[in-house]
């Protein structure tokens, strides 16, 4: 037996001031973009916003439907228009923010494990690393890749035959 250790690095702000302008910026917008949230079942509602390499920014909500699971979470309404509408550019930069009762969360919250996958999709579809800013009121965490948030990933290498 051995033992395999995985470090993941997370560096935590106190606030988005502690950012440069685009990163800033690409925080505001995730949080703006809260009120295109379509979560009347759950209260509780995401965005994300994305920088892509061509200086478009593209965001995504969650969008809820009374038939469970039919809806969609936010990272991957944002990356699968990314994806579909500028396919030839890069996401740079994913910025993720959280709020329910009448307020953002506290801490900030990760992507469910189906955001994380797709998320980590397209990190390997454009041979690129896709930094993953998570918002929360008192905190706010970077990520320098989203390998980081999936460490131990499923990816295509698996599918090939030999």
């Amino acid at each position: 037996m051995r033992l395999k250790e995985i470090v993941t690095k997370v560096l935590e702000f106190d606030s988005e001031s502690e950012f440069n302008t685009q990163d800033s910026d690409l925080i505001k917008i995730a949080k703006a973009n809260i009120n295109h949230a379509y979560s009347p079942y759950s209260k509780f509602s995401v965005s994300a916003a994305i920088q892509l390499d061509n200086n478009e920014t593209v965001t995504g909500t969650n969008q809820e439907n009374a038939a469970y699971p039919s809806g969609l979470c936010a990272e991957r309404v944002a990356m699968f228009y990314a994806n579909s509408k500028f396919p030839e550019s890069k996401p740079l930069t994913i910025a993720i923010a959280a709020f329910t009762n009448g307020d953002f969360l506290e801490v900030p919250i990760p992507p469910c494990g189906s955001c994380r996958q797709v998320l980590l999709e397209s990190e390997i579809r454009y041979k690129s690393p896709i930094r993953v800013i998570l918002i929360g009121k008192s905190k706010i965490f970077l990520l320098e890749n989203v390998k980081s948030l999936l460490p131990l990933s499923f990816d295509g290498g698996f599918l090939k035959v030999k």
